[in-house]
Order: C-alpha cells, then structure tokens, then sequence
C-alpha cells in the first residue's frame, strides 16, 4: 500500500474551549491601561491649557473669561514686551540658557568621551560621582552652591556668573549621560578603522565620531536649554539682584501680587519656546536617520 493509498487518520476531536473572561486574558488590548494613560495626560495638560487660554484674555482677570485679545503679548501698556521687568526677565533667561548651552554641552561631550574610553578601578567611581547632581535634590545643589561660590569662590559674584556657574553644574551630567549612551551604542569600530586607514586620533574623532554624535550631541544641547529656562531653586539663590532676574523668578515674585494674564503670557512664551526645541531636535534627528528603521521620535525618546 502506498503513501497515498493509506487511510487517513481519525481526526481528533478539539477540546471545548472555555471563554476567558476579557480581564482574565493577557493578551487582550489594554483598554484599562490605555485609560489612565490618556486621564493623566489630560490631567497634566488641562492646566496648562487653561493658563494658555488666560493669556488671551481680553481683561485683568486671570480666573474669568472675558473675550479673546493679544494685549497682553504686546503693544499694550502691562504686556510681555512693554513691561520693562517682564522683558528684561526673558532677555536674562535666553541669555543664561544659550550660554549654558555654549559651555555645558562640549565639557559634558568630552567627559563622555573621557570617561567611555577611561579604564580602570576609578572608572565606576568617577562615572558615579559624575551623575550625583542628577539624584542630589536641587535645594541642595542651590544651597550648597550660595555657601560655595559666598564663601570659597569668591572671585565669582553673584548674579550672572554664578548663576551660569550652577546651571552648568547640574546641567552637564544631562549631555553625559545622552552622549555616552550613543558613544556605548556606536562602539570603538569606526574609530578603528580610521586608524588602520592612516588616521589619527583626533582626526578620527573630528571626522568619524563627531558627525555620528551630532544628533545626541544636538538633543543634549536642546535639554539643556530647556532645563536652563525652567531651572528656579538654583536661580533663586545665586541671582544676587533685581537685574538678575530670570522668568521662574518673576513669575514666582509676581503670582503672589496682583498678576495680570501677563504672567500667563511670559509662562507661555516659555512653553512655546521648549516645544520649538524639541521640535529642532526632532528635525535634525529625522535628517541623520533617514533610511533607518528607527524613527526620530524613537530616538528622541530613548535620549531624552
């Protein structure tokens, strides 16, 4: 009897499967999960929405709507740009923010580049000791930093210089750690090559390793300037005077006066100008990775 010719085999007949109840089964869509995800969204941003929405306001008001108006914004007596404190205070943080941007985001590139390539006992010690002001509460960090540049560095005063002083403190371990990740992700290879096809060191760093961590160089760099804008407990102590101001100082001066939707109009240029940053990242990122599988939002996820 042939293959073909042999009888087929009895069928077994299937189980009688139970139905799982919906909570009961893994792998069923995460409706309850998906829920509180989108609640705490809406929970975070319905206020901010709402102090955007203020800033529109038509009059003094900052709790009743009265009609939609850019007064506030400017070319209007008590707006964001014709309130000498209120520009003078976004001047100071743009200011204090680009140049953090200037000296955090090459001294953190070169300490995560020192420390990839550092081998030895001290390596994980130094490493630790380098993301301490990221776990150390900012209170701290701003205390410590008075009693420090008061007492010790006296040659920087207050003001400007101190407060750039103590943005960068806390600001470099950012572009550390984002930079050191991609350096970790982009492995000594390339460098390698280079080598062996008669480049140097530095010119195998300027012209292969550079261009490779551009975009997390770049996200670093935006992080920063957004954490610079928004920083308030290490500019409250180190600001010295009223010229110092920044817009967190203002803006905490002020709500405990008779605002106006002024302050709701500073906040949101504020707002809108860390959305433009981001925005600026994405952009760049999309452009290194084209052709990739990874998407720019990915990355800029995975680094942020």
């Amino acid at each position: 009897m042939t293959v073909s010719e042999r009888p087929a085999a009895t069928a077994t007949p299937a189980r009688t499967r139970r139905r799982v109840p919906p909570w009961r089964n893994p792998w069923r869509r995460p409706y309850v999960l998906a829920a509180i995800t989108w609640a705490y969204i809406l929970w975070s941003l319905v206020p901010v929405l709402i102090a955007i929405q203020f800033s529109f306001n038509d009059g003094r008001s900052r709790s009743t709507w009265q009609g939609f108006s850019r007064q506030w914004y400017c070319c209007n007596e008590g707006s964001v740009f014709e309130d000498p404190s209120m520009f003078h205070s976004l001047r100071n943080s743009l200011i204090l923010g680009i140049a953090t941007v200037i000296v955090a985001t090459p001294l953190g590139v070169a300490l995560a580049m020192g420390l990839t390539r550092w081998r030895s006992r001290a390596s994980a010690v130094a490493n630790g000791i380098s993301l301490v002001p990221l776990v150390t509460p900012e209170i701290v960090v701003g205390s410590a930093l008075y009693l420090v540049v008061v007492n010790l560095y006296q040659f920087v005063p207050l003001g400007r210089p101190a407060m750039l002083l103590g943005h960068v403190t806390f600001t470099v371990s950012y572009v550390l750690v984002i930079v050191r990740s991609r350096l970790l992700s982009i492995g000594g290879e390339y460098e390698e090559a280079a080598r062996d096809l008669g480049a140097n060191s530095m010119q195998a760093i300027r012209t292969i390793l550079l261009p490779l961590l551009t975009p997390a160089v770049f996200a670093s760099a935006m992080i920063v300037f957004a954490t610079s804008l928004d920083d308030f407990v290490v500019s409250q102590f180190l600001f010295g005077s009223a010229d110092n101001e920044t817009v967190p100082i203002l803006l905490y001066n002020a709500v405990r006066a008779a605002p106006t939707p002024a302050l709701n109009a500073l906040a949101s240029i504020l707002l809108v100008g860390s959305f433009l940053a981001l925005i600026l990242a994405y952009l760049v990122l999309r452009a290194r990775r084209r052709g990739s599988d990874e998407s720019a939002l990915e990355s800029l996820a995975d680094w942020g």
